[in-house]
């Protein structure tokens, strides 16, 4: 059974993550934590660091207690109904970042909505505090939009590194229920087409883990248009790592990843070291 982490901040119910949370337990039975953030003030995030010191995030109250309770309330009764197994954790306002970072450290995978979570916060997608969370995440993280379909195709971004290679792995570890969908590695670059690296071994390790698997070499999608070609494939999902820790914040500057947050509203895979 795995354990799944979905994160609720302030007032916002996420719709599409639930959703596909509950998915999952169709297929297998979850046991899924409800963890209830406060907003938080990221003007004062200089106090935060990563790796350490202060963890101390000032918060934005204008959510009460009695609006995060009645989403707590929903989702014990929408976990009853589904005969989901659940528990409900409740932050405090004084530390959210570094408890959420510590649920994710006993978690299988964290899932969150990739369009409203903290949409307050800037008009940037995914905005800062998404981005702080998937960096010091200590488990996968699965992004999720709100009008999402669950997936029928599995989109593998490959682009030679350890982290990309990881990322593949955990998603089948996670999900060996959904290797047998339709699965399509790509090349995931954004240099000139070059041939995919390390070809032999990436694929004797993932004709292993997908029955239904095809290959997409450079030339199989035209440059400069992975959108289109993602477009007309049938509600899918992106797998892909982080590159490297360090660089994560590179991942969401100037890439593909970038504008199928932006324009597909696709669920996003991602798993780093």
């Amino acid at each position: 059974m795995k354990k799944i982490l979905l994160a609720f901040d302030g007032s916002h119910f996420p719709k599409g993550a639930f959703k596909f949370a509950c998915q999952l337990n169709e297929i297998q039975p979850i046991f899924l934590t409800g963890a209830f953030l406060p907003r938080v003030d990221l003007s004062a995030s200089w106090s935060y660091a990563p790796g350490g010191g202060s963890s101390f995030i000032p918060t934005l109250e204008t959510h009460t207690a009695e609006q995060i309770e009645r989403n707590v309330k929903t989702f014990e009764l929408e976990c009853i109904r589904r005969n989901i197994e659940y528990r409900v954790h409740r932050h405090p306002y004084e530390a959210t970042m570094p408890e959420l970072k510590k649920e994710t450290r006993f978690a299988d995978l964290l899932i969150l909505d990739s369009e409203k979570f903290h949409e307050d916060i800037s008009l940037e997608s995914p905005n800062e505090y998404l981005r702080m969370i998937i960096h010091d995440a200590e488990c996968p993280v699965l992004l999720v939009p709100e009008l999402s379909t669950f997936p029928e195709s599995i989109i593998l971004a490959y682009d030679g590194s350890e982290n990309a290679a990881f990322a593949i792995k955990n998603f089948y570890y996670l999900f060996p229920e959904l290797s047998h969908k339709k699965t399509i590695l790509v090349h995931a670059t954004t240099r000139k087409k070059t041939a995919i690296p390390a070809l032999p071994d990436i694929a004797e390790l993932v004709t292993k883990h997908f029955s239904d698997l095809t290959i997409h070499t450079p030339e199989a999608i035209p440059e400069k248009h992975f959108e289109t070609w993602l477009a007309a494939i049938k509600s899918p999902l992106l797998v892909c790592g982080s590159f490297a820790r360090s660089e994560l914040s590179q991942l969401f500057k100037k890439s593909f990843v970038t504008e199928i947050l932006n324009e597909h509203k696709v669920p996003v895979f991602i798993a780093h070291r």
